[in-house]
């Protein structure tokens, strides 16, 4: 018993020192080396912070593109899902909700065309992406609130389109608080 008590406590010591110390130092030199020191990557407009690119947001306005739904209420304290799962009632009536609301906001736009990524939270309820299609679906909102030329706003959205890395990795994405700076931006010009 005693040549497997102490090996243990000995391996117990050692990831401890390990893991607490030494791995979390060489994690916190990465974030030292990264763009703004591992705090995040700020959005400015006009010299103001005005969210994280990492970070959801909520928009509501029709003057902008809205964001992925968030579980948490874009509170980045408490990050994380709903652990509701696809059959489950209450799920089922906020989807609903946010298909409805979404119809009201979008006429002439049907049900089957919108894209689940504006219906359904993501995992950590923070996402700042939307895909191209849910950036898309918008456009024609946008483009009449803020009386524009729906090609233009199209051309904004290409233009904020994130490619997966490498062309291989990941899928097209949008941010949506790039998205909507650069939408306001181009109402100033």
């Amino acid at each position: 018993m005693k040549q497997l008590i102490l090996p243990s406590i000995r391996l117990t010591g050692i990831s401890i020192v390990f893991f607490c110390g030494i791995y979390s130092l060489i994690i916190l030199g990465f974030a030292q080396a990264a763009p703004a020191k591992g705090k995040g990557e700020p959005v400015k407009l006009n010299g103001k912070v005005v969210g994280y690119a990492l970070e959801g947001q909520a928009f509501t306005q029709d003057k902008y593109f809205w964001s992925r739904p968030s579980a948490v209420g874009y509170n980045a304290a408490g990050s994380g899902g709903s652990n509701k799962g696809p059959s489950n009632p209450d799920y089922l009536k906020d989807v609903q909700s946010r298909i409805d609301t979404f119809l009201a906001h979008n006429p002439g736009i049907k049900k089957d065309e919108i894209p689940s990524d504006l219906v359904t939270a993501s995992g950590s309820g923070l996402d700042p992406d939307i895909s191209p299609e849910a950036a898309y679906v918008q456009a024609k909102r946008i483009a009449r609130v803020r009386n524009i030329n729906e090609a233009e706003v199209h051309q904004l959205i290409e233009q904020n389109t994130q490619k997966p890395l490498l062309g291989l990795f990941g899928t097209e994405r949008v941010n949506v608080l790039r998205l909507n700076i650069a939408l306001d931006n181009f109402g100033s010009r």
